[in-house]
């Protein structure tokens, strides 16, 4: 009996050793074993004596905002180049050094990038050379999105792809302008700054205008045209204008004393600097005649189109690739007007959620808790530590909104302003809480509420990345809000690398519908005016400045399609000069009137004398 214990003893001591030596396995190869918290790699520095020698490698927006970016960085003496526009063969590269479950943004991103990489490897650049002479900028994250993993995510690719040690830039949203690298080879003066903030606007802007100049264009294809040489010579002023600075601007008596006043000096440069990108005559000069050329182009406003507000991801509703299925081209072969979402509504946002998370977080991050209700001095420390934080940001607020519109103002003006942040969240706030984090948060939802209720389009595509988990949690939100609102057309589509087919084939069965929507608002807007529509292409035929894309057209509540706010305002025009015929023949006949009268008394009077 004795050793039959021993030897049950015996068997659990080993088996006790076999599953602690597997269980040490598994966290080993899980790399549990690591007892360190993980801290972000140090890279080498990006210093400022490497500026002359280094590329600066970015992309990921638009065209036109890259355009005008690598333009602020080349004249602030940097040496950069934007990246091509990613296709699917970058997906695919990234898909085969990057892992696993990735956001496709990260796969067309980092694949582009070693693409290019490979590129000059393959022109006979050594390899040690491209990661000492280059370097990428991007931007980063936080939060539940993966988007906080990106840089993690291409170091991987590119160290399993033989580009071990490439330096990264990131720079993070809620840092703003500030550097997470802090290395000094990217120096953030008020020149570059203010640059970058133009050419984000300007980029914006621009991508609205050419989405509402192109698909009316009476002859094929010279919107593009036109618009390339605008955007050169945007770029252009952007890269090749001097830098304000005021001791050669300030008069000869002051020079002296400014030489002595140091801080005096200093504020008064970086003022200059900041009215000189605003307001300086370079600039305005640059954007009006970017106007100027840009109104050249003939347009038929007659054609009816569904308005398609596109909505989504942030990347994946942005670039212009494969990334999102080419979808803005295909809206526009389809038959539609593209509404692009600008880069200036995702900033607004940030502050805007900045100032309801310091309200919300107020009772716990106050200086004082619960001061007794004598305690004036510690409740008045409280509120001016609230209000201080809030009045800075609402002054960036208004700053961002005013330099938006002014640039709108200075391009045509036929741009859409910026949705209002206070109320997207009111409407998005019935189904989807502002302070659920991630991703574009209630933007999603308060966009296509807001751009439904106020008549602004007839159908919302939302494009997002395959598997997208903040999206994944907007589009389930959607169903509830189609189910209130019985009219609205949205249709989520998540893009990856495969499925252009399928998707294309989703969007036009929705755009049907779309169709269908703008084609009866049309009708009924023209039934409304009681003209024929060959009366009013007559009336547009004769009246060239009707046949200008900047010729502005004043917005009726109620209607989304351009053409039919057109045939609105040329009735009302024609009805107008209508009107001012009949009541000018009653004044010519009194006229002619009075004229024979006057003829008569002067026979009479010659006949007297």
């Amino acid at each position: 009996m004795a050793d039959t214990n021993l030897i049950q003893i015996e068997q659990d001591r080993v088996i006790n050793e076999r599953l602690a030596a597997e269980r040490i396995r598994l966290r080993r190869l899980a790399g549990l074993e690591q007892r360190e918290h993980f801290h972000r790699p140090v890279e080498r520095a990006f210093t400022a004596e490497e500026r002359s020698r280094v590329t600066i490698l970015f992309g990921g927006l638009t065209w036109k905002h890259e355009e005008l970016i690598r333009a602020v960085f080349q004249g602030c003496g940097y040496r950069c180049e934007r990246l091509p526009v990613p296709d699917v063969a970058a997906f695919q590269t990234g898909k085969e050094y990057g892992n696993n479950g990735q956001c496709n943004p990260t796969y067309f991103t980092v694949g582009n990038l070693v693409q290019y990489l490979q590129s000059l490897e393959r022109a006979g650049m050594p390899r040690q050379e491209i990661l000492d002479n280059h370097v990428f900028f991007t931007a980063g994250s936080c939060g539940p999105c993966r988007f906080g993993m990106y840089e993690s995510e291409y170091r991987f690719a590119l160290k399993n792809a033989g580009f071990d040690g490439f330096r990264i830039l990131l720079f993070h949203d809620k840092d703003g302008l500030k550097a997470v690298s802090g290395e000094p080879g990217l120096k953030f003066t008020v020149d570059f700054g203010m640059g970058m903030l133009n050419a984000v606007h300007v980029g914006d802007v621009m991508n609205d205008i050419v989405y509402q100049i192109r698909p009316f264009e009476v002859n094929k294809g010279e919107t593009d045209r036109v618009f390339g040489d605008a955007m050169a010579g945007l770029a252009k002023t952007l890269r090749e204008r001097p830098p304000f600075e005021i001791m050669s601007r300030a008069p000869k008596w002051a020079k002296p004393y400014l030489e002595k006043k140091k801080t005096l000096r200093n504020t008064l440069n970086t003022l200059g600097k900041v009215r000189e990108h605003l307001y300086g005559d370079i600039y305005v000069n640059a954007l009006k005649e970017c106007t100027e050329r840009l109104n050249t182009i003939e347009v038929d406003r007659t054609r009816v189109k569904p308005m398609v507000k596109i909505t989504g991801e942030f990347w994946a509703q942005t670039t212009e690739g494969d990334g999102n299925f080419n979808m803005f081209a295909f809206l526009e072969r389809e038959g539609a007007q593209v509404l692009v979402e600008p880069i200036a509504t995702w900033v607004a946002y940030l502050m805007y959620q900045g100032k309801a998370h310091a309200r919300a977080k107020w009772p716990v991050t106050r200086p004082h808790r619960n001061p007794q209700w004598w305690e004036f001095k510690k409740h008045l420390a409280n509120q001016v530590v609230l209000r201080k934080k809030l009045a800075l940001i609402t002054v960036g607020e208004k700053m961002w909104y005013g330099i938006y519109h002014r640039v709108i103002r200075n391009l045509g003006g036929i741009t859409h302003h910026l949705a209002p942040q206070p109320e997207l969240a009111a409407l998005a706030h019935p189904f989807y809480n502002q302070f659920t984090r991630g991703g574009e948060g209630h933007l999603e939802v308060g966009k296509n509420v807001y751009y439904t209720v106020h008549n602004l389009c007839h159908m919302v595509l939302a494009l997002k990345p395959f598997g997208c988990m903040p999206s994944s949690q907007s589009d389930g939100v959607q169903s509830a809000v189609i189910n209130k609102f019985k009219d609205m057309i949205f249709l989520p589509i998540e893009t990856s690398g495969e499925g252009e087919v399928n998707a294309h084939s989703r969007v036009q069965m929705a755009l049907g519908e779309a169709k269908l929507k703008a084609k009866a608002e049309f009708e009924q807007v023209l039934k409304s005016t009681g003209k024929r529509l060959e009366d009013i292409r007559e009336y547009v035929a004769e009246h060239s400045e009707l046949r200008r894309p900047f010729y502005h057209i004043p917005h009726r509540e109620g209607i989304a399609g351009t053409a039919a706010q057109f045939i609105l305002h040329v009735s009302d025009r024609m009805d107008k000069e209508r009107r001012f015929c009949i009541g000018a023949r009653p004044t010519t006949r009194r006229g002619n009137g009075l004229k024979l009268r006057l003829q008569r008394t002067l026979s009479v009077g010659r006949a007297r004398f």
